[in-house]
């Protein structure tokens, strides 16, 4: 496993931008595929975006063009870069990592950060 400490949330009117990250331990956090989910308030957790080791990236439909995925393996971090913000992209996003892309993608990781408060304002 690896740990996760997320950062970049926080409060931003609809149509701005936001940038999280997610910093991870461990040498071998190369190796892991990564992504991003998120949970609002009486909902279930869903996903949001990944990225595989190799950089390979998915994009749920209700981000897919305004999100952006990447990760920079020399800093060991995961970033999104959320555009053109929505009041429904009001949750908590979180972090998950996994050295299998087929437990991540559903969200069974084995790792997952803290969680990171994003609230969009219309």
């Amino acid at each position: 496993q690896v740990q996760l400490v997320e950062s970049g949330g926080g409060l931003v009117q609809a149509g701005g931008s936001l940038r999280l990250s997610c910093a991870a331990s461990g040498r071998t956090f190369r190796w892991y595929a990564a992504g991003w989910f998120r949970q609002a308030p009486r909902k279930e957790r869903e996903f949001v975006a990944s990225i595989s080791w190799s950089g390979g990236v998915d994009y749920a439909d209700s981000v897919e063009g305004r999100f952006t995925i990447s990760r920079d393996n020399a800093k060991n971090t995961v970033y999104l870069q959320m555009n053109s913000l929505k009041p429904e992209d009001t949750a908590v996003y979180y972090c998950a990592a996994d050295p299998s892309y087929a437990r991540l993608r559903p969200g069974d990781s084995g790792s997952w950060g803290q969680g990171t408060q994003v609230t969009v304002s219309s």
